[in-house]
């Protein structure tokens, strides 16, 4: 075991500890005996140390959301030792590493310096860190709505790109559907295809915009109950639905649903761009 391994396993245990005796404080207060009832101790002790690792990828899931809206490619660079400094290798692990080359790949697709890399290069990045999600846990909803996203990302394949790829990502999706028909991303990776790829390779922009409909309630009744990881995604679907919105003529609606974007993310820099064509006229 590395050094830092047993640092880490060393803080892990103190949190446990901590937390098992808090409990036991907390039972003997009540006239409760400790050792009749310490599994519930155990169970809040593993309750903390479990939401304090949550946080952890919370805050990391934020930095790359944050990276991206303010298009700061090397920002999300500097993040990709972080996540591979992560020694638990659970499916957030890969997961994360997953988002961060997504979003990397697609800065690189729109030209933006500091990536690190091609798009296709990224692109099959975070294809292999889904894969790596997906090896921890196979019926992982998110992790394979990613997968098709990383798939579908502009110029991801770049030459390599094969017709087995587009079926690949609907597949993935359609599986994704199937486990989770209601989760949100799941929703808002499949209109993004729609509305991102070419009708010879799947996409289909008439059946993107009640798509992103469905994927802008489902995010609206996600953030009304307890708190989701992952839980980005609410922005985009927004901005994607302004987008939608203008194709078929309809600038009032798509200014309503681009300032729900920038509620969400003030410093979201294509929603602001955005928002200046349709104010400006």
């Amino acid at each position: 075991m590395s050094m830092k391994a047993a640092t880490g396993g060393a803080e892990a245990a103190g949190v446990v500890v901590g937390a098992a005796a808090v409990a036991t404080a907390v039972l003997w207060s009540f006239g409760m005996r400790p050792n009749i009832l310490l599994p519930a101790a155990a169970l809040l002790a593993v309750s903390c140390a479990a939401h304090g690792a949550e946080t952890s990828w919370r805050d990391i899931e934020s930095r790359i959301q944050y990276g991206y809206y303010t298009e700061d490619a090397p920002a999300l660079k500097s993040l990709v030792g972080l996540i591979a400094a992560d020694e638990s290798h659970d499916k957030l692990h890969g997961y994360y590493g997953a988002l961060l080359n997504w979003r990397l790949a697609q800065l690189a697709a729109q030209g933006l310096a500091g990536a690190g890399a091609s798009p296709a290069e990224l692109a099959a990045r975070c294809v292999r860190s889904t894969d790596e999600a997906l090896a921890v846990q196979s019926e992982f909803a998110d992790a394979l709505a990613l997968r098709s996203a990383c798939e579908a990302t502009p110029l991801g394949r770049g030459a390599d790109f094969v017709p087995f790829a587009g079926r690949q990502l609907r597949k993935d999706l359609e599986h994704a559907q199937q486990l989770a028909p209601r989760d949100p991303r799941v929703l808002l990776v499949d209109a993004m295809n729609d509305y991102l790829l070419s009708p010879a390779t799947g996409g289909n922009r008439e059946r993107a915009l009640p798509k992103l409909r469905r994927a802008v309630g489902a995010f609206d009744a996600e953030r009304a109950g307890l708190d989701h990881l992952p839980g980005w995604g609410a922005a985009e679907a927004y901005f994607y639905l302004a987008r939608a919105l203008l194709d078929h003529a309809d600038p009032v609606a798509a200014r309503d649903a681009l300032e729900h974007a920038l509620l969400l993310a003030p410093e979201f820099a294509p929603a602001r761009r955005l928002m200046t064509k349709i104010v400006s006229g």
